[in-house]
């Protein structure tokens, strides 16, 4: 089965009943899904759907299972962003006194404040922001303790319980500096950076209920008597037959067993053309109906249709690549284990030398310390900086996480419709057939019956005029000629813009030769009758975006494979291809193939994106190791993206790699720095040099914390400038 939906001159059908002697007009059934092979896709995830579109993982691109840490809580949304805010405010306010107080503090400073219940007031003031304050850290420390893959989470709650432990111990059972105002400020440092980020993050929808939402929720079936009752679309079985009025969109997978009309299906494929649809002919569920009645039967239903096996593919593709870890959190996974296993040989050796007291204090000093307030917020103040870069770009980012990784891209995959190309006709040649008539006068009488028509290919035509400013001429008479062209009179003469094949029955001759060239370059070609007379041919096609030559030349640059997948013909997938100089072409691919495609090129470990605009392009969105969505396409398309490309200038694909470059850069940094602390600090927290006086205590720890804090907060800023030296 081919796929050849928006091939040169037969996709003009309805417009001018385009010549199929070229090209296999069957193509365009590429939305039968009878033969599609389903069985190498999980049902599972689909399964966990709860049948309503609502797959939580699907929306938030994480999986707290298995990434609890940074960037882990876009699903909750603005709930979960308001909570970390408040809990923020309220731990803000407790940890003032608790400062005020604290030993570390006083030590620090030189200051002295005692009073009776001193001690009590700390324990109160320390177990309400423990328990409140630290409530989402260890919920979510839970779910990596239970997946086996510590974070970030199970870091902090490691060095929170820890302090919240030994500083009961040191209120009621043993002597010892308590560590509440570590607790409080560990807790205060973790709310803000988490809140920072999920406030960058807030992703903007939900693929999955978009797709679900582009289906009617009503149809109308027809009686055996020829009445008609609207139902709900769920109602229909196979077999019921169902009426499609001008306008409506299509409910439901049906054949078409009555009628004529063109059926726009750019909300699913992203084809631009419209397809004629007639008795025998395919149509499917969430594509519009033009201007034509049609009478058809639903020949699938529920899981079976098009749109159905579009969420599946969505669901899955978005269910494995949420197993995916942030940086912050697999630097987090080995701090936590070096935290561990120097903490428990840290107790284990004073507990033999001093006693346990001393061993359980340098444990405690260990976790406590492992857990920097600057690498909680290293990670958290580049992404809210590089958030924001990128939204003064035109790039939103969507999936934190794929973002992160784009640095690491070797290969782009990108959709030729509305991507590489414009996705809207323009005129490439105007042909003289008659030496009394100059191009401008061929193009100015086409314009003027051109502009009675709404099909992209006149709207191309009637650009073109425009942009020559061609004055308009006045139309009587104009009809629509079914599966022909279009007709009418200008100046008292008859007009015709015809099909090559229409132009043949009338009678007229044209350099056939020349019609198989044009037509081989993937152009649709109409003639321009005048009076009787064949005057001359004008020949449309979907046109190269300017800049796509500049883009794909400098990603090459890079070291990165261009690669174009597109459900066209081969012929214009070569001719845009060959203009382009690509990599490698994919040409008359199914919309579900194109994830098993950028399975593929995945297969050899290669990081793989996607650059899409249309409904048939979200499951290889998602299936890739970063989606790009364009947009001015589809709603689903745009949700499904881990970055969307605002502006739709494909020159941001750059600027996508270049700024996760720079991002990537100045993460590593804040890390080093964050986790740099953690050199001198863990070893000097277990003791290793207390047998030559040398000791970490709290006041130290604090000031080499702030510092490194400091620095980190500062480089986040400077990726700004890092950016714009090196932004397209």
């Amino acid at each position: 089965m081919t796929k050849d939906t928006k091939s040169t001159a037969h996709d003009h059908a309805n417009h001018a009943g385009m010549d199929h002697s070229h090209h296999d007009h069957s193509a365009h059934e590429h939305m039968n899904h009878e033969e599609m092979d389903h069985s190498h896709h999980d049902h599972s995830a689909h399964e966990e759907m709860n049948h309503e579109g609502h797959d939580h993982s699907a929306h938030d691109h994480h999986d707290h299972s298995s990434h609890g840490g940074h960037g882990g809580h876009g699903g909750h949304g603005a709930h979960m962003m308001e909570d970390f805010k408040k809990r923020f405010w309220v731990v803000l306010v407790l940890t003032i006194p608790l400062t005020i107080i604290s030993p570390m503090i006083m030590h620090l400073f030189g200051y002295h404040i005692d009073f009776p219940g001193i001690q009590m007031l700390e324990f109160v003031l320390g177990t309400i922001v423990f328990f409140y304050g630290g409530k989402p850290f260890l919920e979510h420390a839970w779910h990596e303790l239970k997946s086996g893959v510590p974070g970030m989470m199970m870091l902090i709650s490691l060095a929170i319980v820890a302090s919240y432990g030994y500083s009961i111990l040191t209120t009621f059972f043993i002597e010892g500096m308590n560590y509440y105002f570590e607790l409080a400020t560990l807790i205060l440092i973790m709310l803000a950076g988490h809140y920072i980020e999920m406030k960058a993050e807030m992703s903007a929808g939900n693929a999955v209920e978009s797709l679900a939402k582009l289906l009617p929720s009503d149809a109308e079936m027809i009686h055996a008597d020829g009445s008609t009752m609207t139902i709900k679309v769920d109602q229909l079985s196979k077999g019921d037959n169902i009426l499609i009025r001008p306008g409506d969109k299509v409910p439901i997978d049906a054949v078409v067993y009555e009628g004529y009309s063109e059926v726009n299906e750019s909300m699913l494929t992203g084809e631009s053309v419209p397809i004629v649809k007639t008795d025998g002919d395919n149509i499917v569920g969430g594509s519009i109906n033009g201007d034509g009645v049609l009478k058809a039967t639903v020949s699938k239903t529920g899981s079976e249709t098009y749109l159905s096996q579009i969420i599946r593919l969505v669901s899955d593709a978005q269910a494995q690549k949420s197993k995916a870890q942030s940086i912050a959190d697999v630097w987090a996974k080995y701090l936590f284990y070096i935290a561990l296993a120097v903490g428990l040989i840290a107790f284990f050796i004073w507990n033999s030398l001093d006693g346990y007291l001393v061993g359980l204090q340098f444990m405690v000093a260990t976790f406590v310390i492992a857990c920097p307030h600057a690498l909680g917020l290293a990670v958290p103040l580049v992404n809210a900086e590089s958030t924001s870069l990128a939204a003064e770009s035109g790039l939103f980012i969507q999936n934190r996480i794929a973002f992160e990784d784009a640095y690491k891209i070797n290969k782009i995959v990108f959709d030729k419709t509305g991507t590489l190309t414009k996705g809207a006709f323009g005129v490439d040649e105007v042909s003289i057939f008659n030496n009394q008539f100059t191009e401008d006068q061929v193009l100015q009488i086409a314009y003027a019956i051109e502009r009675q028509s709404e099909h992209p290919i006149a709207q191309g035509i009637v650009k073109e005029a425009e942009s020559r400013q061609l004055p308009v001429l006045d139309v009587a008479d104009y009809h629509n000629l079914t599966g022909k062209g279009l007709e009418g009179k200008v100046d008292g003469k008859d007009i015709q813009i015809l099909s090559p094949q229409a132009t043949r029955d009338a009678g007229y001759t044209f350099d056939e030769a020349a019609y198989d060239t044009s037509a081989a370059k993937g152009r649709t070609v109409v003639f321009v009758i005048y009076d009787k007379q064949l005057i001359g041919s004008i020949a449309v096609s979907d046109m190269v975006r300017d800049e796509a030559k500049d883009v794909v030349a400098k990603l090459q640059a890079k070291g990165i494979k261009v690669i174009m997948i597109t459900g066209d013909n081969k012929h214009v997938a070569q001719t845009v291809g060959d203009a382009l100089k690509l990599d490698g072409i994919y040409a008359e691919v199914l919309s579900e193939e194109k994830a098993s495609l950028i399975k593929e090129l995945q297969a050899d470990g290669a990081k793989v994106a996607m650059v899409g605009d249309g409904v048939n392009d979200a499951p290889a969105l998602a299936q890739a190791d970063l989606g790009i969505a364009i947009g001015a396409g589809t709603d689903v398309a745009r949700e499904t993206g881990d970055v969307i490309l605002v502006d739709s200038n494909i020159h941001d694909v750059l600027n996508i790699l270049n700024l996760s470059r720079a991002t990537k850069r100045k993460i590593n940094q804040n890390l080093m720095w964050g986790a740099g602390y953690n050199v001198i600090a863990i070893p000097l927290a277990a003791g290793a040099l207390a047998g030559i006086g040398i000791v970490l205590g709290p006041a130290l720890s604090a000031v080499i914390m702030s510092f490194s804090t400091v620095i980190c907060a500062i480089n986040a800023r400077l990726l700004r400038s890092d950016f714009n030296k090196i932004k397209e």
